[in-house]
C-alpha cells in the first residue's frame, strides 16, 4: 500500500467499509459522492494570519487557539487566533502531519524517520509528548480528526478515510472521489479539503455524510490555493495556504 507523503447534489457512488464488532474483518458497502458543477463558488475568506513556521502541514483548532505542525522544523506551535502570536512551542518526536484536539491533548500523526510508518502520538498541552501511540491503519495516514467517539484518518494516495477506535481498530473505510488534504468533523459530518493529485491546483471543499450505510459527498466550494489541513472554531473553518505560509479563516458555506 502506498505511504502518504503529505501525507453537488447530483451523484457518484464510492465505497465505504464498515467493521461489525461481532464479526472478523470488514464488510464493504457503497457510498454516494455527489458531484459539483462549474458554477460552484470559491470559499469566502474572512482573514489570514501569518504562519510562524515554514512547511505548515498539520492544523488543529480549539476555539480561539490554533495548533500548527511544521514538516520542516518538526515542531508544534500554539497560536492565539486573535493576536496571531505564538504562546507555546514544542518539538515533535519526528515529522508531524495531521492533528486534532482531544480533551487536554493533541493527537498528532507522526512519521517514523527511517520507515515513514505513521502513528498517532499524544501531546498533553502545556506538558510533553507521551509514550503511548496508536498505529495508523497499514502504517499510513496524512490528516486526522475526531468526532467524540472515533478517529478518522485520511489516506491521501489510497483515496480513503479510515475510521478507527482509540486502540487503532478499524471500524470503517470510506472511499473518497479525490485525494484528501485536510478534514474535520462538524455536527456529525466530515468536511474535507480535496484535490486531484500532487501537481493539481484544483482544490475544493466537500461535506461527507457517512452516518448511514451509504456516505454522501457534497461539493460546497472551490479553494483558490494549495490547502493543507482543515479545522473549525465553531463559526469558521481554518486551513493552511501552503505556498504563502498563511493560515486562512473562511466562512462555513452551508
Amino acid at each position: 500500500m502506498t505511504k502518504q507523503k503529505d501525507g453537488m447534489e447530483c451523484g457518484v457512488t464510492f465505497g465505504t467499509e464498515r467493521k461489525n464488532s461481532r464479526t472478523k474483518g470488514a464488510m464493504r458497502s457503497r457510498a454516494v459522492a455527489v458531484g459539483m458543477s462549474d458554477a460552484t463558488s470559491a470559499i469566502n475568506e474572512i482573514e489570514r494570519i501569518p504562519c510562524p513556521c515554514p512547511g505548515p502541514v498539520g492544523l488543529a483548532v480549539d476555539g480561539n487557539t490554533l495548533w500548527v505542525g511544521s514538516g520542516e522544523t518538526y515542531r508544534i506551535y500554539g497560536i492565539d487566533a486573535h493576536q496571531g502570536t505564538v504562546f507555546e512551542e514544542t518539538s515533535a518526536p519526528a515529522k508531524p502531519y495531521g492533528m486534532c484536539v482531544v480533551g487536554d491533548a493533541l493527537r498528532v500523526i507522526v512519521a517514523e524517520p527511517e520507515t515513514d510508518n505513521r502513528a498517532i502520538h499524544r501531546y498533553v498541552i502545556g506538558n510533553d509528548f507521551k509514550a503511548d501511540t496508536v498505529r495508523c491503519p497499514s502504517d499510513t495516514g496524512s490528516f486526522l480528526t475526531y468526532d467524540g467517539d472515533a478517529f478518522f484518518v485520511s489516506q491521501r494516495f489510497d483515496q480513503q478515510i479510515v475510521e478507527i477506535d482509540g486502540n487503532g481498530v478499524v471500524l470503517r473505510t470510506i472511499q473518497t472521489p479525490r485525494q484528501v488534504t485536510g478534514l474535520t468533523v462538524v455536527a456529525g459530518k466530515i468536511y474535507c479539503v480535496t484535490t486531484i493529485d500532487t501537481k493539481s491546483s484544483d482544490y475544493r471543499l466537500h461535506r461527507v455524510d457517512a452516518r448511514g450505510e451509504n456516505a454522501t459527498w457534497t461539493e460546497l466550494a472551490t479553494i483558490p490555493f494549495f490547502a493543507r489541513s482543515l479545522g473549525f472554531d465553531g463559526t469558521r473553518f481554518w486551513t493552511h495556504d501552503r505556498d504563502k505560509r498563511e493560515i486562512v479563516a473562511f466562512a462555513k458555506p452551508d
